[in-house]
């Protein structure tokens, strides 16, 4: 398996970087890319470093944020055949709300009517080919996090907390082990790592990629965090995107050697 970086922030050698983050992957005879970013840069960074969007045989969205939607479009521009894959509960609904902040932060408006012959919503643990997996949250009270990070959806009944349900970890297997993508882990990378874990019991969890919300949190909340991964025993983490400098500093003093930074035109092969 090789995965490389289209878009994270941090450009790389001519190649230009945003906030958000896409993925392409290709296992085995297949191609799979994982979120799109905030513009059409994902297009334009992979021909710069030729890959072919078109032959992506299956695209997937972590979750229902901008900055792993927006390019959508340009996508399905891009690409006639591959199905775009989103968990059964995303919708043009998530929003940053504090107090009287109400600020949208979700899907492109009217991507999933205007696409819909492209678009498949999936439930529970999902099988997308040979040896690759979606798997939505089992952790409870994931809303809990979503109240604290000021993320809301806006429901016929009202607001609610974000619970992440529309949230999905790409999970492939390997010679190494299970390798783990979540592109913000919004539900906590560690409870990530064990639901993972949980649903494959016979399997090793090797690796987790992908950004892990800490640019806001403090030391002590990153400090604890690190630990959690720690005891999880997995052996490769890589992040960037959402997880920033200054948590990446404090990550890299616990886990050392397990930790690697996610950029533009990365690659990676398990």
């Amino acid at each position: 398996m090789k995965a490389t970086v289209l878009v994270d922030n941090i450009a790389d050698n001519g190649l230009s970087g945003e906030w958000g983050l896409s993925i392409y992957i290709e296992y085995n005879d297949k191609k799979i890319l994982l979120d799109t970013g905030a513009s059409d840069l994902f297009l334009k960074n992979a021909e710069k470093i030729g890959l072919s969007v078109k032959d992506v045989d299956y695209a997937v969205l972590s979750h229902a944020h901008y900055d792993h939607s927006r390019g959508m479009k340009a996508f399905f521009a891009e690409n006639r055949k591959a199905k775009f894959y989103l968990q059964k509960n995303a919708a043009e609904n998530c929003y940053f709300k504090k107090w009287l902040i109400r600020r949208y932060i979700g899907l492109p408006k009217n991507i999933l009517t205007d696409y819909k012959d492209r678009i498949e919503f999936i439930g529970n643990d999902y099988t997308l080919c040979d040896g690759v997996h979606l798997i939505p949250h089992k952790t409870p009270g994931l809303e809990t996090i979503g109240k604290r990070e000021n993320m809301a959806q806006k429901t016929q009944n009202g607001w609610k907390a974000d619970d992440f349900s529309h949230e999905q970890s790409l999970v492939f297997e390997t010679e190494k082990g299970l390798v783990i993508f979540n592109s913000c882990s919004h539900g906590g990378a560690h409870n990530i790592i064990n639901e993972v874990a949980e649903t494959f019991p016979d399997k090793k969890v090797y690796g987790l990629i992908g950004g892990f919300h800490l640019y806001n949190k403090s030391v002590t909340e990153v400090r604890s965090l690190a630990k959690k991964i720690k005891e999880t025993g997995i052996g490769y983490v890589c992040t960037g995107h959402c997880t920033k400098n200054k948590a990446y500093g404090i990550l890299q003093e616990e886990l050392g050697e397990k930790l690697h930074q996610l950029h533009v035109n990365l690659t990676m092969e398990f």
